[in-house]
């Protein structure tokens, strides 16, 4: 299997999205750029395959806006943080 087919294998199947298990913690992961956009995923560590693992629960993405393309690195980075909280939440 070539490396491209072997990304398609592990992005089409299980587990690679994982239903929420509310009574564990969930951790969120942040990316912002202030050109390409903000980016985040919501994990949670459980129990695969009798196995604990970090598995990801959802991803979202968005673009940023003209006036937030001005933004400096730090404030980009708590933009980030508010927008995936509000999001997730």
């Amino acid at each position: 299997m070539d490396a491209y087919e072997r990304i398609k294998y592990e992005l089409t199947n299980a587990p690679v999205l994982i239903l929420p298990d509310f009574e564990l913690p969930f951790k969120i992961h942040k990316d912002a750029a202030c050109i390409q956009g903000l980016q985040a995923s919501l994990h949670q560590r459980q129990i695969v395959n009798g196995e604990p693992r970090e598995t990801v629960i959802c991803y979202i993405s968005r673009q940023v806006k003209d006036s937030e393309a001005r933004y400096v690195a730090t404030q980009t980075e708590s933009l980030c943080l508010v927008w995936a909280l509000e999001k997730l939440h």
